[in-house]
C-alpha cells in the first residue's frame, strides 16, 4: 500500500508540473515543419483553450499518458505521445494516429506592464466590475475623457455633464441616477486659482499667495457641494479627481521653493484640503491623479510647458499649428520635442476609476493572505542556505525587506496572513530571528502557522477554516509551479501567485482586492480576535458545551443605524457585502441604496460581541421593515455561540414594542452558501407560513409567543 501511495504522490507531481508548464506563456501549434496555425495558444486553468479560436481544440487536461485536447463537444482530437528535448510536445491524431502536430513554447518577447496594469495590477481580479455606465462632470479636460473613453470602452456607456466656475448641474442627469455605477468629478484648477495668478509680479506681493489659497478654499466649498448634487439627494457613489501639480516650482526666486511665494504649493495646499473636505461626504471617494501623473511622467502629458500653469490638463497640437500662415518657419511637429503619452494617461485614469470601484463595492475582496516560506520570503532554502557553517548567506535587502513590510500594511488593512511551508518547525523557529535581519517579522506576526510535511491544500484547507473563510476570499504565494498548481486544483477559486518575487509586493498592496474603502475598528482587531477565537475553540475542545458557553461571559450590545451619516454605516456595508455563510438572504447592499431604505423608514440594528477572550467589535447587521426582518447577518468569528438566537429575540423585543402588530415576520432565501443560517428562525420559535420559489421563506412568530433566547448572554 505504502508503494502504490507513493506512486499515486509521483504521479499527482508530474500532473501537476505538466499543468503548470502548460499554463506559462504562450505556445505555438501546427505540424512541425511550415507555418503554424497559431503561435498564441493558451491553456487556461478552467480547461479552456485560449487565443485559437477553432472548434477542433477547444479545451484540454492531463491525463495519464499526458495531455489530451478536445473539441467543442468534449470529444479527444490530441493526444499526447512524447515530449522532445527542446520541450516540444508531440501530439498524435486521435482519428488519424499518422498525423502528428507539434505543440511548443512560443519564444517570449518580454514586454513591460503598461502604466494602468502597473499602478492597478488586476491579478487577483477574478470577477468583471460590473460597470456599465458612468457620468462624468467637469471642465475641457473631462471633455477629453469623455470623448476618449467613450472610444476606448465601447462597452460602457459615458454621460458628460460640462462644470466651470459656478455652475450648477442639472436637475437630472442625461439618464436616472440608478443606472450610473458612478459619477467622476474633475473641478477645474483654473477656476480655483482664478486668472489673477497669471500677472506673476504678484507672486511676490506680501499675503498674496495666501490671499490666492484662503479664496480657493471658498471656491472649492462651493463648487464641490455643488457638483455633488447627485450625491447628497440620491447618494450616488462618487469619485473626485484632484489637481495636476505643476511640473516645476513657480517662484520669482529659488529661496522661494515650497514657500509663501510658490505657486506650486498652493496646488499641493488645494489638494490637501480638497482631501480633507470630502469626507464630510458621504459615499465619496478621491481619485488621486497627480499620483498618476508622478508615476507615469507629467512631461508626457501636462500641458505647463505650453499653456499658462492653472490650466492643467493635456497638452496637444493646434490644428493652426500644422498647416503655415505666413510663418518664415514652420511650426514642427509638437511630437518632435514634446514625446506624448496622453493614452496611456487615459487609461491609468479610468482604470484607477475602476480600480476604485472594486474596492467600493468589495469585488473580490481577499481576507488572508497565505506565504510560502523558502525562496518566497526570503532567497534561498532555510535548511541549506542558512546552515550556520554556510557563508555567506543570501541577502535580505531588496525584494525580501519590502515582502515583510507588506505583510505588515495587510496585517494593519485587516487581512489575515499566515504561513503555509513544507520545512522543520523547529529548525525555522531556531534559525527565524537569524534569517530575517533585519528583524522586521516575527513568526508571532502571522495568524496561523502550518509548517510541516502535508501536502499544501490539506494545510491551506485547515487554515481557512481556522480563518472561517472560503478559499476564494485567499491569496496563496509560492515560488513553486508545481505546489500552486496543486492547490488551485485542490481547493477552487483561491488566486496563487509568487513566480516572480519583484511582482509579489506590488500586487499585494496596490490590487484593489486588497484595499479597503473604511479602516474599522474591527479591521484594526481582526488579527486579535481570530487569534482570540483560536484560543476560545481550542477551550472549547476541552470542555462540554453547556460548560463553554457558561464560562465565556459573553455581552451583546445592540444599537442602531440613525442615517445615512451614521459613523458605523461604513461597518455595516463592509460586513454586509462580505458575509456569505450566515447571511439570511444574500442581498448585497450599497450606500445608496441604505440610503433611501432608512429614508423610507427601514431601521438597521447592529450588534457587537464581546467575552473573556476577545472584544469582537460589530460583528453582525439586521435589517427591519416594519414588522419584518428582512435580513440577518454576522461574522462567521461568533459562530457558536448561540449569540444569534439572543440577538433574534431582542429585534423581535423591539419591534414589538414600535407596533401594533405584535406578530413578526422574517424572511430566509437560501443561497449555495447561507447554510449554517437557514434553520435560525425555525430554531428560535418561528413558523413557516410561506414557502415561495426560489428558495423563499417566510416565517413569523405570533404575538402571543416567546422567542428561544439563551441565558448565558447579558444584554450591554
Amino acid at each position: 500500500m505504502k508503494f502504490f501511495t507513493a506512486l499515486r504522490m509521483v504521479m499527482n507531481n508530474q500532473i501537476a508540473f505538466i499543468r503548470a508548464r502548460l499554463q506559462t506563456g504562450e505556445w505555438t501549434f501546427g505540424l512541425g515543419a511550415g507555418k503554424p496555425l497559431t503561435t498564441i495558444m493558451r491553456f487556461a486553468a478552467d480547461g479552456c483553450i485560449q487565443g485559437y479560436e477553432h472548434p477542433n481544440e477547444a479545451r484540454w487536461d492531463i491525463m495519464h499518458d499526458g495531455l489530451v485536447i478536445y473539441n467543442s463537444k468534449a470529444i479527444p482530437m490530441w493526444k499526447q505521445v512524447r515530449t522532445a528535448d527542446d520541450e516540444t510536445i508531440i501530439l498524435q491524431a486521435v482519428a488519424d494516429p499518422g498525423v502528428h502536430f507539434s505543440l511548443r513554447p512560443t519564444i517570449q518577447h518580454n514586454v513591460p506592464l503598461s502604466p494602468a496594469r502597473f499602478l492597478f495590477p488586476t491579478d487577483l481580479s477574478m470577477t468583471p466590475a460590473g460597470i456599465t455606465r458612468v457620468l462624468l462632470v467637469g471642465s475641457c479636460l473631462t471633455a477629453l475623457y469623455y470623448e476618449q473613453f467613450s472610444r476606448l470602452y465601447p462597452d460602457v456607456h459615458f454621460d458628460y455633464i460640462p462644470f466651470n466656475y459656478a455652475g450648477s448641474l442639472p436637475d437630472c442627469p442625461p439618464m436616472g441616477v440608478e443606472t450610473y455605477n458612478f459619477q467622476y468629478i474633475q473641478i477645474p484648477l483654473r477656476s480655483i486659482l482664478t486668472d489673477r495668478v497669471i500677472w506673476a509680479m504678484r507672486l511676490g506681493t506680501p499675503g498674496f499667495l495666501d490671499q490666492v489659497l484662503e479664496d480657493g478654499y471658498g471656491i472649492m466649498d462651493t463648487m464641490l457641494d455643488s457638483a455633488l448634487g447627485y450625491n447628497k439627494v440620491h447618494g450616488l457613489l462618487t469619485f473626485v479627481a484632484n489637481f495636476s501639480v505643476p511640473q516645476m516650482n513657480i517662484v520669482l526666486s529659488l529661496a522661494e521653493r515650497h514657500g509663501a511665494g510658490d505657486l506650486s504649493q498652493v496646488v499641493r495646499e488645494l489638494n490637501a484640503y480638497l482631501a480633507r473636505s470630502i469626507r464630510k461626504y458621504n459615499n465619496v471617494v478621491l481619485c488621486d491623479v497627480d499620483a498618476l501623473g508622478n508615476s507615469l511622467g507629467k512631461q508626457y502629458f501636462l500641458d505647463d510647458m505650453i499653456y499658462f500653469y492653472s490650466h492643467g490638463a493635456s497638452f496637444f497640437q493646434e490644428e493652426w499649428d500644422r498647416a503655415p500662415h505666413n510663418r518664415i518657419e514652420a511650426v514642427p511637429a509638437l511630437d518632435t520635442f514634446y514625446e506624448s503619452h496622453q493614452s496611456a494617461l487615459l487609461a491609468a485614469v479610468y482604470e484607477q476609476a475602476v480600480s476604485t470601484y472594486r474596492t467600493v463595492r468589495q469585488v473580490d475582496q481577499v481576507k488572508a493572505v497565505i506565504f510560502d516560506l523558502d525562496n518566497t520570503l526570503w532567497r534561498g532554502q532555510i535548511a541549506e542556505d542558512y546552515r550556520p557553517d554556510r557563508q555567506p548567506w543570501p541577502r535580505t535587502d531588496g525584494w525580501p525587506l519590502g515582502i515583510w513590510e507588506a505583510i505588515h500594511h495587510l496585517r494593519a488593512r485587516g487581512i489575515l496572513v499566515a504561513i503555509c511551508s513544507k520545512n522543520d518547525m523547529a529548525l525555522v523557529r531556531e534559525r527565524w530571528e537569524s534569517v530575517v535581519q533585519p528583524g522586521f517579522l516575527s513568526l508571532d506576526d502571522f495568524a496561523a502557522i502550518r509548517i510541516n510535511w502535508q501536502p499544501k491544500p490539506e494545510n491551506i484547507h485547515e487554515i481557512c477554516s481556522l480563518f472561517n473563510i472560503k478559499p476564494k476570499n485567499v491569496v496563496f504565494v509560492d515560488d513553486n509551479p508545481v505546489e500552486r498548481e496543486s492547490v488551485r486544483a485542490a481547493l477552487p477559486g483561491i488566486r496563487v501567485i509568487g513566480s516572480n518575487p519583484y511582482l509579489v509586493r506590488r500586487i499585494l498592496l496596490w490590487s484593489a482586492e486588497t484595499q479597503i474603502l473604511h479602516l474599522t475598528d474591527e479591521s484594526s482587531r481582526r488579527e486579535v480576535m481570530v487569534k482570540g477565537q483560536i484560543a476560545r475553540e481550542q477551550v472549547r475542545s476541552s470542555i462540554t458545551r453547556t460548560e463553554f458557553l457558561g464560562s465565556l461571559g459573553t455581552e451583546v450590545m445592540i444599537s442602531r443605524i440613525a442615517n445615512g451619516e451614521d459613523r458605523h454605516l461604513g461597518r455595516v456595508l463592509e460586513l454586509t457585502n462580505k458575509t456569505n455563510q450566515f447571511n439570511t438572504t444574500g442581498v448585497r447592499w450599497t450606500n445608496e441604496k441604505v440610503t433611501q431604505f432608512l429614508f423610507s423608514g427601514g431601521l438597521i440594528f447592529t450588534f457587537s460581541v464581546k467575552d473573556k477572550f476577545a472584544d469582537y467589535g460589530l460583528v453582525g447587521v439586521v435589517y427591519v421593515q416594519g414588522n419584518t426582518i428582512i435580513q440577518f447577518l454576522m461574522s462567521c468569528r461568533v459562530m457558536g455561540m448561540d449569540i444569534e438566537y439572543f440577538v433574534v429575540d431582542e429585534i423581535v423585543k423591539k419591534i414589538r414594542s414600535a407596533s401594533k402588530c405584535k406578530a413578526v415576520n422574517a424572511v430566509m432565501m437560501k443561497t449555495k452558501d447561507n447554510m449554517p443560517c437557514q434553520k435560525l428562525y425555525k430554531s428560535a420559535g418561528f413558523d413557516v407560513v410561506k414557502n415561495e420559489k426560489m428558495d423563499s421563506i417566510l416565517f413569523s412568530i405570533k404575538e402571543n409567543e416567546n422567542c428561544i433566547s439563551p441565558s448565558h448572554i447579558t444584554l450591554k
